[in-house]
Parts: structure tokens; C-alpha cells; sequence
């Protein structure tokens, strides 16, 4: 389809190119009702039919090391090919829970729990009710998904349990978020804390359950950034303009930060063929979805997508959803290890050769990665976005016409002017 309608298509490889390659593949290890390898540990908890649920281990057909599976901190510089081998070759057996199992128990999810907290990969055996269903789940706000099917039952070996993880999930008193901020520290990798945090493993016993591991995903990366921006708040003013650039996966970041008080802004900006509509889930659904006028020298259009908070944060859930908070961890983070407060304005632009989402685990590393680079100084706020824009394709005017934090630095006067 892609080849005969090229107009939909300017690419000469796509997200369907690379789904079709993984699904051709035979795979006959997944042709059976019996699957045993050693789980990375992982598990997953559905969002459909909440609150009853779906749940089970993932698990590839093959024993030894299999952690980098389900360790997306572990992916950075990798290619698409091989972060799809990754999760397609991971098994998802799945039976039915309720999210208060979590704290009344049962036979399933103890034992997911338990393969929570585990450090290294665990032998497992899984006996399914059928041939698993060979799919390839993609979407913008969790990393891939592979094959599924049903579960009889599975039988878990043992290996080394956390003692972090363990200290928490048996300390009933202590409420959630003490303990994903007690383990971020204790240096736990937060997709760890967040797959714990989605068997609910942490909190008061009264009030544990389950949670949608995409659900997990944000949760965990918006209650960590809360509590480091309390942080953050108290820190000096960085006494600068600063510009960061990275790129990977034919994403271009651009990071700005400025001399004042606490606030954030995310802006994304996807570059998509004029006659396409947008391939990105649910975006040409949302009303503050911004179509600028500009096309690039390629022919594709820029379609550009923000939101921010100041000082005091926000009450509202952002409207680019995950990757929101993902990129507020990773600012807020950085700044609190500098010891430093600053306003923060972080730009990305997705181009064509982005074929397909990978998790929003790519914003979080890639604003890492990029804060750790050399950065530009700069004495105002024009001169900085000046220079980002030469990194950038859209021009000034389209991420100021996007930006509510650029209007407010450009428009708004100040008080500081009428001294």
C-alpha cells in the first residue's frame, strides 16, 4: 500500500515496513503452547476492562541475560530494527485480576510481584490455553509490545530479590510516593520503580491495587518531578541563558534555560506529508493541536503540539500527554543535581525519520542525554532562541506563536522594567 500510494508515504522505509518485517518472520519458538526463558524479570498490567484487568510476565523463548528486553535506560543509541527484536521477542501471557489484588492477594499476582523484585532475569515456564497471537503493539506512550496469548498457568524459578524494592513493598505504613522518591534515591532505575508501582506494590495496605503499566509510566514520572521541583524551588537562579541540542532517532531536542524563578514548557513539533493526515495516535483529536504555516524543503508540514506550568505547577493533565512529564523528571533532575533553579523551555522536533513510536522512555533519556552536553551562553532570551533556531527546521515565529512561556518572555513586561 505504502509503495503503490507513494503521497502517503514519502518515506522509503515506515513504521508498517518494520512491523511487517518483524510479523513475517516465523518465529516458530511462538508456534506452541509452551514457552520457557528466563523473564527480564517483566510483567505487565492491561488498561482494558478496568477494574478488572489483565496481567502476566513477559517472557522470551530464550534463557541467559535477557535484562536489556525490558530495560528501556539500556537503549539509548539503539536502532528501531533493534529495539523491536527486543520487545518481539517477549511473550506477554496474560490471565484476569482485579486491581485490589494488589492487597487481598492471589496466587497470580503474588508471584508477579515477587518477579517485580528481582534484579536479574528469572527462569520462567509458561503452559498457554493457546499458540500465541503474533503482534506488534505500538504506541507514543509506552515501549512496544510483541506477541500475546492467554495463560493456564506459569511457574517462576528463583533468582536475587531487591532489597530495596523488598524494604518497601513490605512496609505498609509508608505512603507511595515516600517510597518511589526513597527508591529513586537508593539510585533504583525508575522503569523498575514504575514496574513495582504497577502491581502496586508501594503504599498503605488499605489503599494498594494495580495499575496499568502505562498508566505507571506517568505516574511515576510526574510524582518524582513534583518532589524534586520542591526542590529545585529553593536552589539559586542560574545567572545565564543556556542552549542545549541533541538528537536521536531523527528527533531534534533543543533545551533553553533561563535565569528566573521555576516553570516549564514542552513543545513537539512532528513533520508529517502535506495530504497525511497525522499517523500519530489521538493528536488530530485534541483542539490545542497548532498547524503551522510553513513546509519544509522536503514537503512535510510541521505539526506542532505544547503545554507549560509556572511556578506552582499544574492541576490539569498536560496535553501532550506523557512525554510531558517524562521531560519534566529529566529537567527537573538535572537541576536539582546542579544545585541550581532556572525556568526551563524544551523543544523537540520529529522528523520523517522517526517511522515509529518507541515509548515516551525516549524523552526521558533524551533530555538526560542532552542536559549531560556542552551548552551555549547567551544574555538574552532572543539571542538564545536565535541560535535554537538555527538548530532547528521551524522557524522563530512558529515555536513563539506555539510557546505560552516564549509570549510571556517576549510580550509581557516586566516589573523589573520600571525601576
Amino acid at each position: 500500500m505504502c509503495r503503490r500510494v507513494r503521497r502517503l508515504s514519502g518515506e522509503p522505509r515506515c513504521a508498517i515496513h518494520v512491523k511487517a518485517a518483524s510479523l513475517e518472520t516465523h518465529h516458530p519458538e511462538f508456534d506452541t503452547k509452551n514457552v520457557v526463558g528466563s523473564s527480564p524479570p517483566g510483567v505487565f498490567v492491561g488498561r482494558f476492562g478496568y477494574p478488572k484487568v489483565f496481567v502476566g510476565p513477559m517472557v522470551p523463548p530464550i534463557s541467559g541475560d535477557t535484562t536489556i528486553l525490558d530495560t528501556p535506560e539500556w537503549w539509548m543509541g539503539k536502532g528501531f530494527d533493534e529495539i523491536v527484536d527486543y520487545r518481539y521477542s517477549l511473550l506477554r501471557g496474560y490471565s484476569k485480576a482485579n486491581i485490589l489484588d494488589a492487597r487481598k492477594g492471589s496466587r497470580v499476582v503474588d508471584t508477579l510481584q515477587e518477579v517485580a523484585m528481582m534484579t536479574k532475569p528469572v527462569e520462567t515456564e509458561l503452559v498457554l490455553t493457546r499458540a500465541p497471537r503474533k503482534v506488534l503493539d505500538m504506541r507514543e506512550d509506552s515501549q512496544p509490545f510483541g506477541p500475546i496469548a492467554p495463560l493456564a498457568s506459569f511457574e517462576t524459578g528463583n533468582s536475587s530479590v531487591d532489597d530495596r524494592i523488598e524494604k518497601v513493598f513490605y512496609d505498609r505504613d509508608l505512603r507511595a510516593d515516600d517510597a518511589i522518591l526513597g527508591l529513586y534515591r537508593d539510585n533504583v532505575l525508575v522503569t523498575r520503580i514504575q514496574r513495582a508501582f504497577s502491581m502496586g506494590m508501594f503504599g498503605e495496605g488499605k489503599k494498594r491495587k494495580l495499575v496499568p503499566t502505562r498508566w505507571s509510566i506517568t505516574a511515576v514520572d510526574s510524582n518524582l518531578s513534583l518532589r524534586l521541583m520542591t526542590r529545585v524551588r529553593h536552589h539559586p537562579m542560574i545567572g545565564e541563558y543556556r542552549v542545549y541540542s541533541y538528537n536521536y532517532l531523527d528527533n531534534r531536542y533543543v533545551g533553553i534555560l533561563t535565569p528566573e524563578s521555576w516553570r516549564f514548557e514542552w513543545i513537539e513539533a512532528w513533520f508529517e506529508p502535506e495530504l497525511l493526515a497525522t499517523s500519530f495516535p489521538d493528536v488530530n483529536m485534541a483542539e490545542d493541536v497548532d498547524t503551522i504555516d510553513y513546509t519544509s524543503p522536503g514537503g512535510y508540514h510541521p505539526v506542532m503540539l505544547g503545554d507549560f506550568e509556572g511556578y506552582r505547577g499544574r492541576k490539569t493533565y498536560a496535553k501532550p500527554g506523557g512525554c510531558y512529564y517524562s521531560a519534566r523528571l529529566a529537567v527537573s533532575e538535572y537541576l536539582d543535581s546542579i544545585g541550581k533553579q532556572a525556568g526551563a523551555i524544551m523543544l523537540r522536533e520529529i522528523h520523517p525519520g522517526y517511522i515509529m513510536p518507541v515509548g515516551v522512555w525516549n524523552v526521558r533519556e533524551s533530555l538526560r542525554a542532552l542536559l549531560k552536553t556542552r551548552y551555549e551562553r547567551f544574555d538574552t532570551m532572543d539571542s538564545a532562541l536565535n541560535y535554537a533556531t538555527t538548530i532547528l527546521e521551524i522557524p522563530k515565529w512558529g515555536w513563539i506563536e506555539t510557546s505560552g512561556l516564549l509570549q510571556k518572555a517576549y510580550f509581557q513586561r516586566k516589573i523589573s522594567e520600571y525601576n
